[in-house]
């Protein structure tokens, strides 16, 4: 399903955006593509470093593929994986081009959210991103810029990050917003103003040095304002309030600008501000953003699974750049607390004196900044080495009370295998017996046990005949239950691929009424499909595939479309490269040199397609 803030767009409205948007307009943004007959297209692909063109974009079918790394999908598919957006946003995008107006359906008995208001307030905020921007040339934002040059930023620095500030006046962009059409519901809404005591509006920024926060998408939802002034009697840093659009629990300050190098280099730095980030990126570490207002944290940690995990499995790295002090050390143990998924993968990067990113960098250049990255330690270990630092070793009673309170963070480590390693490090650190340790460290973790009641995981049979069944359903289910979602990426795998004759039976009938790409979900298309399958026993199927449950806990998302697509055409293609490779075997390279050379180059072809299948049947997209 497609979910929005409020609601899930409508079925309708995204059908219209898929009819309305040209995938080879949409591509060639990204892509130089070349006719290579057929009326297809090809280039380099996005996705993958490579030399030769193997990325085809098929214009008819709205379909693109990469032979190379097994990308592929449609036009909301392609922006999706390129910029690393959910479904919702990518509709969202697509909409504003094509100018199609979405409509949400709300899940609560009386809608909540108007029509269209998250594209206002967004163009809210840009409109006064500009206008900040602006304002940061003016004599009266001197002292603005004076921030920006003393901590090593210079024009082209504040032009790239947007930099902006805030006039000394109580209502200039509130006027300014008012003039281009803005309700004052509409700044009220979006953070941008508020009410005075007199009743009158007036802006939320004042005489600050501003730089806009933008989410994934690149869209502009609020601000971050650095106080200049000493007769300023607000924080430090005030950032927009909570809104429709601006929740802090999930923004990260550049992420918007990072959000490739993360993907591409498999790790993201977390800093502490907004001129950390910037320094990072100037430095050499364009993996940087940081949280904003608000400490890291689960949701946090959400924005970056879509970057750096697949459904299940993390493949990255997460560095903290936290402080080395009480402070920075706190910091560090919650966040191993927050989420054990990744623990192994997290890292804590402590700089000399204790300098943020941007004193680094001022004071010791760009490579110290790389370096500091570089030098990079586990979290766990740190962790450990914070609890067992406020013992006293040296004593009997100083030993015993490291290891009782460092235990318990041993005992949390759900990867056993890392798990045993721990207990030897603390061992290590503690100066006690790893034998003595081990049993402390299952003492904790039955005592967790026992106070979390121990719940076991319950896992049903689905009732399938093998697993290639249960893929094959899953795949068909997909089709019926959510046909927007299924799109394309269904319909471009035939029915050869299902080793059932009833399921390709189903698969035969879903092309017959159109197929999904040109249906959306509800009654009528199931019954649509009903009425061209070919025999009783295909008619009850699909009563039966189009209201049971998928295989997965959350609601099916394009990452399940493709991993369960990929699983089901691996059997067919793996029985191509069989039959392939005993044809080769009996034939006589000699006698017949140009039929092995194609067969030869077909069994290429079919291994480097199998390798791409099990990559994404594996998660990895």
């Amino acid at each position: 399903m497609t979910r929005a803030l409020a609601g899930r767009i409508r079925d309708e409205d995204i059908a219209l955006v898929r009819d309305r948007t040209s995938i080879v307009d949409v591509i060639s943004e990204q892509v130089t593509l070349k006719p290579a007959g057929g009326g297809n297209l090809k280039g380099l692909c996005p996705f993958h470093d490579e030399k030769s063109p193997s990325f085809n974009v098929t214009p008819a079918r709205g379909f693109y593929h990469c032979f190379g790394c097994g990308a592929g999908g449609d036009a909301i598919n392609f922006v999706m994986e390129l910029d690393h957006l959910t479904f919702a946003e990518a509709i969202e995008r697509l909409a504003g081009k094509a100018g199609v107006q979405l409509r949400y359906e709300e899940a609560g008995p009386a809608p909540v959210r108007q029509t269209g208001q998250r594209q206002r307030l967004i163009a809210a905020h840009v409109e006064a991103a500009h206008f900040y921007a602006e304002q940061l040339g003016t004599p009266g934002a001197r002292p603005a810029r004076e921030f920006l040059a003393q901590r090593g930023f210079d024009r082209a620095a504040a032009e790239r990050y947007s930099c902006g500030f805030a006039p000394d006046a109580w209502d200039l962009l509130t006027k300014h917003l008012r003039q281009k059409g803005f309700t004052s519901q509409e700044l009220v809404t979006a953070g941008l103003a508020r009410e005075a005591r007199s009743g009158s509006l007036i802006d939320r920024f004042r005489r600050r040095l501003l730089w806009p926060i933008k989410e994934l998408s690149g869209d502009v939802i609020g601000f971050g304002a650095r106080k200049l002034f000493d007769d300023d009697d607000g924080p430090k840093y005030l950032n927009t309030p909570e809104t429709p659009i601006y929740k802090k629990s999930h923004v990260l300050y550049g992420i918007d600008l990072a959000k490739r190098e993360i993907a591409k280099q498999g790790r993201a730095v977390i800093v502490e501000g907004y001129t950390d980030v910037m320094s990072c990126h100037l430095a050499g570490v364009p993996t940087a953003v940081a949280t904003c207002g608000t400490a890291f944290g689960g949701d946090h940690i959400g924005v970056l699974r879509r970057l750096l995990m697949d459904t299940d499995a993390f493949h990255g790295e997460i560095i903290f750049t936290f402080d080395g002090d009480a402070a920075g050390q706190k910091a560090a143990l919650r966040a191993f607390e927050d989420d054990q998924r990744f623990a192994a993968q997290t890292y804590i990067a402590v700089s000399p004196d204790n300098m943020d990113p941007c004193e680094l960098r001022l004071a010791k250049g760009d490579v110290a900044v790389r370096d500091l990255v570089a030098r990079r330690e586990p979290l766990l270990a740190f962790a450990l080495r914070s609890v067992v630092s406020r013992y006293n070793l040296d004593d009997v009673e100083g030993r015993v009370g490291a290891l009782r309170e460092a235990a318990p963070l041993v005992a949390r480590i759900k990867d056993r295998g890392l798990g045993m390693q721990y207990v030897g490090k603390l061992a290590d650190y503690v100066g006690i017996d790893v034998e003595d340790v081990r049993r402390a460290v299952g003492e904790a973790a039955r005592r967790a046990g026992s106070a979390a009641g121990a719940p076991q995981r319950i896992v049903t049979d689905p009732g399938a005949d093998s697993p290639l069944r249960m893929v094959e359903r899953e795949a068909l289910k997909l089709a019926l239950q959510d046909p927007v979602l299924a799109g394309p990426m269904f319909d471009s795998v035939d029915d050869v691929a299902y080793a059932h004759p009833v399921h390709a039976v189903v698969r035969a009938a879903i092309a017959e009424a159109g197929g999904a790409a040109t249906a959306t979900a509800g009654v009528s298309w199931v019954e649509r499909v009903r009425d061209c399958c070919a025999d009783l026993a295909a008619k009850a199927l699909v009563a039966e595939l189009a209201v049971e449950p998928m295989h997965l806990a959350a609601e099916p998302d394009p990452r399940y479309v493709t991993v369960t697509l990929a699983r089901l055409q691996l059997p067919s293609i793996s029985r191509r490269i069989a039959d392939l490779k005993s044809k080769l075997q009996r034939l006589n390279p000699v006698t017949n040199v140009d039929e092995h050379l194609r067969l030869f180059g077909e069994l290429v072809s079919l291994e480097q397609h199998a390798r791409a299948l099990r990559n994404q049947a594996a998660g990895g997209l």
